[in-house]
């Protein structure tokens, strides 16, 4: 019996010893890159997610204080030190005014447009003695990731006294309000999906009397 035991606790001793097989430790390293993989995939997706929706609500931000900007710039039209009418030109995704924007007393002609995918802000200073509007202006970006054109939305939508939409140029001078559609969307196909900015402004200068 004694014989039996001390048998028993040899072989034990020797299984131990002799550790793991080549197959099972190529087995177990299989089994724990695998594990590794997947928790490194996950993270991965994780923190492209998590940069995806930071720069878009970064980009929303910024285009958010982008209407605001627009929607003041809109509201101070005024007659252009030429005698120009306050109102240039329009267009769904173009529009063209004056006003004193810099409390500089000088008017100064501004034109918002959407260029590809970027909405693009220029401020042309008068000069000369007649003042003229000359020159290519200062071109600053509003916002980027601009997706009217592919969504086939207006950015600009103009409207008279009676807030009856106005499409031709040649009734301009009917034209009253402004409202801006933005639609931002930093990765069109990935969450998070497109997010609208909506504001309307009025040209308090051009209100009917």
């Amino acid at each position: 019996m004694t014989h039996n035991v001390k048998r028993e606790a040899r072989n034990v001793r020797n299984v131990t010893l002799r550790g793991l097989t080549l197959l099972e430790s190529l087995i177990t390293l299989a089994i724990f890159t695998l594990i590794m993989a997947a928790i490194v995939n996950s993270v991965l997706l994780f923190y492209r997610a998590n940069a995806s929706s930071i720069e878009q609500a970064y980009q929303i931000e910024s285009a958010r204080k982008g209407v605001n900007l627009l929607v003041r710039d809109i509201r101070e039209t005024s007659y252009a030190e030429d005698g120009s009418y306050p109102l240039s030109a329009i267009s769904s995704s173009s529009l063209t005014f004056y006003a004193d924007t810099d409390r500089d007393t000088a008017v100064e002609k501004i034109r918002y447009q959407l260029s590809g995918n970027s909405l693009m802000r220029t401020v042309t200073d008068p000069s000369g003695d007649p003042p003229t509007y000359s020159g290519t202006g200062t071109t600053t970006m509003v916002s980027e990731y601009v997706r009217n054109t592919t969504q086939n939305v207006s950015v600009f939508q103009f409207f008279d006294a009676s807030s009856t939409e106005i499409t031709s140029a040649s009734d301009i001078v009917r034209i009253i309000s402004v409202t801006i559609n933005l639609i931002v969307n930093v990765t069109p196909d990935r969450d998070p999906g497109e997010f609208t900015l909506r504001s309307s402004a009025t040209l308090r200068n051009l209100r009917p009397q």
